[in-house]
């Protein structure tokens, strides 16, 4: 998930400081010791950065911070953008039998991603994994039962995970369909879209 101008620029601070103390990074951004501490707690408990404790001669015990793998790829994510320029280039691709051969390749390594859905569980059972799965990333999905068992079932996405890239190009609408639809194992339709004013983008199922 992206994060504000300001977390990223502490965990940038914190990264050349390392390893840091508070009163360290008091003096690298030009904060209290309060405000950093509030950071530094809520970095720690979301897995971002580690305290150790440095034993000295003299004194109370030292307490230094620094990233942690998943702090520095949490400092070092610009999927979405470097996912937007790959995506217009390969819109540039004149030959239709390449370009359709490259989506190919990436709509499989997507559902790759994701891992293997036992077409053997009931369709709920595959559509409860994938929100689940999307879920772990940050994305907020849901589905919803007809009234009977003849009725569709709907798959509601609230936040987009290509928003940026589906605002210019909403063929990128219709990978994500193809995806589904091949992890859930039947047909999948983008019955409304966010990009057409609508609330939250919902598909059918089955």
């Amino acid at each position: 998930m992206s994060r504000d101008q300001s977390d990223h620029e502490f965990l940038s601070a914190l990264q050349r400081q390392s390893p840091a103390t508070v009163q360290s990074m008091c003096d690298a951004i030009g904060v209290t010791a309060t405000a950093v501490r509030q950071k530094l707690m809520r970095f720690q408990a979301e897995g971002f950065v580690s305290r150790k404790v440095s034993r000295q001669d003299r004194g109370r015990p030292c307490h230094t911070y620094h990233l942690t793998e998943s702090g520095l790829k949490e400092l070092g994510d610009d999927h979405a953008e470097i996912a937007a320029i790959l995506w217009r280039q390969l819109m540039l691709i004149e030959d239709p039998e390449v370009r359709q051969t490259v989506l190919s390749g990436v709509q499989a390594a997507l559902v790759e991603r994701f891992g293997d859905f036992t077409y053997g569980t009931s369709l709920a059972s595959r559509l409860q994994l994938l929100t689940s799965k999307m879920a772990e990333q940050g994305f907020d999905l849901e589905y919803e039962a007809g009234e009977s068992p003849s009725d569709l079932l709907i798959l509601r996405e609230h936040n987009c995970p290509y928003h940026e890239l589906a605002a210019e190009d909403a063929s990128i609408c219709d990978l994500e369909q193809s995806v589904f639809s091949e992890l859930l194992g039947v047909p999948v339709e983008l019955s409304s879209c966010r990009l057409d004013g609508h609330q939250c983008c919902e598909f059918q199922v089955g």
